[in-house]
Formats: C-alpha cells, sequence, structure tokens
C-alpha cells in the first residue's frame, strides 16, 4: 500500500504527522505500507516555486492514495491567483481525476453537546454528502476580469456542467445511497439556472437505473434551511461542486466540530485524495492545538475505498470512538470544565486504542 503524504501548510504538517502515526501503528501490525512525503500549497510554493510541484505530482500519481493536511495562509495573500496554495489542491484534483467527494457528517454520541443544535436535533445524525469535485463555477472558462463599456472593472466566472460529468457522480451517489438507507437527496437551483435544469434531468434519468433508491430534489437555499432545522431527514446528499463546498461545511457544525469531518476525492477507479474538510488554521499552527480526529478519519476513509479494507477503516473508527468515550477532547470540542488535550496527545491516545 504505496501513501502519499502531503502535509500542506498551517496546521497540516501537525495533523498529517498524526494520521503518519497511525501508519506506523498498522505497520507494526503486519499491514504492508510504504509511505514518502512531499510539499503541497504554500510548502509547494516555497521549495519549486508552484503550489503543486511536479514532483509532488509524480509522487501523487504513483501512489495507491494519497492523505493531505491542508493548504493557505496570510503569507501568501499577495502572490498572484495561480500561484496561491488552494491552486495547488484544485490542480491536484484535476490532475488525478478525483471527481467525486464523499464528505460523511456523523455525530458522536459524546459530541452533541458541541453541537450548536439542541441535542435531540442533532443525536444519531449520520449523513454522507456527495460532491461533484472537477466542474461547475470553479473549474468553468471563460473566467477573469475585463473592462466593460463604461469602463468599470468586471469580474466573472462561468458556471459549466456536462451531462456526463453529472452522470457519473449521480452514479456515486445512487450507489452509495444503495448501501444505507436507499434514499438520495439531489439538491441544485433549478428554478433559476440552466445548468441546475440540466443537473436534475440527468439526476433524474439515472435515478431510473435505481428503482429501489427513493430520489427527491431540493432546492439548495431550502437545503440549507432543512440541514439545520431537521438535519436527519437526509441520508445521502448528491450536489454540485459549490453547493457542496458550501453545505459540507455547514454540515460539519452538526458533528460538533469542522475538526471531526474527514472527507475522500474518488477517481473513476476508486483511488482517492483523503484529507479533513477544515482549513490550514494559521493562528494555531505549530501550537499543538488542532484536532487530528478528522484526518485519522479520513485514513479510515482511505483503507475503506481505495483498498476494500473495511476491517482496518472500522478498526479506527472504533478507536477514535474509545478516544471519545474515554473523555480526551482537543480545544474545539472540549466542554466548559473540561481539560483539553493537544494534537499530539490526542493522535497518541487513539494509536493506543487501536
Amino acid at each position: 500500500m504505496k501513501i502519499a503524504l502531503l502535509p500542506g501548510d498551517g496546521i497540516g504538517p501537525e495533523i498529517v504527522a498524526e494520521a503518519a502515526k497511525l501508519l506506523e501503528r498498522l505497520r507494526r501490525d503486519g499491514l504492508r505500507i510504504e509511505t514518502e512525503t512531499a510539499p503541497i500549497g504554500g510548502a509547494g510554493y516555497d521549495t519549486a516555486g508552484q503550489p503543486l510541484p511536479d514532483a509532488t505530482l509524480k509522487l501523487a500519481q504513483a501512489a495507491d492514495a494519497a492523505v493531505m493536511g491542508a493548504v493557505g495562509g496570510p503569507k501568501y495573500d499577495a502572490l498572484p491567483r495561480h500561484l496561491r496554495p488552494e491552486q495547488g489542491l484544485l490542480a491536484i484534483r484535476k490532475s488525478l481525476g478525483l471527481f467525486a467527494n464523499l464528505r460523511p457528517a456523523r455525530l458522536h454520541p459524546e459530541l452533541a453537546a458541541a453541537s450548536t443544535l439542541k441535542p435531540e436535533a442533532v443525536a444519531g445524525l449520520d449523513l454522507m454528502i456527495v460532491r461533484e469535485l472537477t466542474g461547475d463555477i470553479y473549474f468553468g472558462a471563460p473566467r477573469g476580469r475585463r473592462i466593460n463599456v463604461a469602463g468599470e472593472v468586471e469580474g466573472f466566472d462561468t458556471m459549466l456542467y456536462s451531462e456526463p460529468e453529472i452522470r457519473r457522480i449521480a452514479r456515486v451517489a445512487f450507489d452509495i445511497a444503495r448501501k444505507r438507507k436507499r434514499k438520495l437527496c439531489s439538491v441544485d437551483k433549478a428554478n433559476v439556472l440552466d445548468t441546475s435544469i440540466l443537473w436534475r434531468e440527468v439526476v433524474t434519468a439515472v435515478g431510473g437505473d435505481y428503482p429501489d433508491v427513493t430520489l427527491s430534489h431540493m432546492y439548495v437555499d431550502n437545503a440549507a434551511m432543512q440541514l439545520v432545522r431537521e438535519p436527519k431527514q437526509f441520508d445521502v446528499i448528491v450536489t454540485g461542486n459549490m453547493f457542496g463546498d458550501i453545505l459540507s461545511d455547514e454540515a460539519s457544525m452538526l458533528a460538533g466540530s469542522i475538526g471531526m469531518l474527514p472527507s475522500a476525492s474518488l477517481d473513476a477507479s476508486g483511488k482517492g485524495l483523503y484529507e479533513p474538510i477544515h482549513g490550514s488554521a494559521p493562528d494555531i499552527a505549530g501550537r499543538n492545538m488542532a484536532n487530528p480526529l478528522a484526518t485519522i478519519l479520513s485514513v479510515a476513509l482511505l483503507f475503506r475505498y481505495s483498498f476494500a479494507r473495511d476491517d482496518v477503516a472500522e478498526r479506527i473508527e472504533r478507536a477514535v470512538q474509545t478516544v471519545l468515550a474515554q473523555g480526551h477532547r482537543t480545544a474545539d470540542i472540549v466542554a466548559p470544565g473540561e481539560r483539553a488535550i493537544g494534537t499530539r496527545e490526542m493522535g497518541d491516545a487513539v494509536a493506543a486504542a487501536l
């Protein structure tokens, strides 16, 4: 199992170090795991003058899967757009063909009080957001700036989806729904956007091949409201790149903290890039304060989706559950009066529970 480690910026190196600690523990148990580390994002720019160095891309292409930390930070804000750290993330997703982004949002019982919603509204929450990752307004062309007839500056982006792009992400979502509660909600803005009208038509057509899955449709503004009004009505949500970006971050707060949410970005064959959904948090970088559990749970997804080792994935998830049951908390999930532990201590606790 060849795994590329891409720490990135901010707290990225700290949380990926805890993932590496977990992989080393599994290696000692007999799993044949090889790891190699490479820079991406701001670290890539510092090292090679670009956010996705050629050597990093080659390593990711040769690996069976990759674990990433986070990218970005204020020191890079003045760089031209094509050199910004976030462009490294977008570029590796595009280069590896990672079109399917899976973002599970599960509330651990011990963290019900950490959610901003009432415990009765979120208790038992377990949903999956399937986000299309390589299309939509983030990648559509043309884009840029121009001077209009009045001599004023305009910025423009193109929201674009093709029928094949929608069909393939819909099939991923239907397949996942079939393995869960057989319920899929497709989120769009078909009352306003032509792109969303096509999205709804194609998802509905694909649904004809899945008669055992109940398909519903919802406008994105209503979906945002329903996620905080009655989140447990959802099981699997499928949506486009921009809507999925926003909704999955909203869903993270239902689970108590954005520091608890893992993600998987997959290509057509199951090769994936696994990362927490949170950012680089430069304000706490280097202070041993970051929550590594989203990264550790991303490693669980890695074993489930890229290596088809549900047994290892479940073992990691049970270890996280055990640590939470023991009362271990980082600063983002600690309750008033409780003592917070650091990034390294949380990683040690999970490794011990494993």
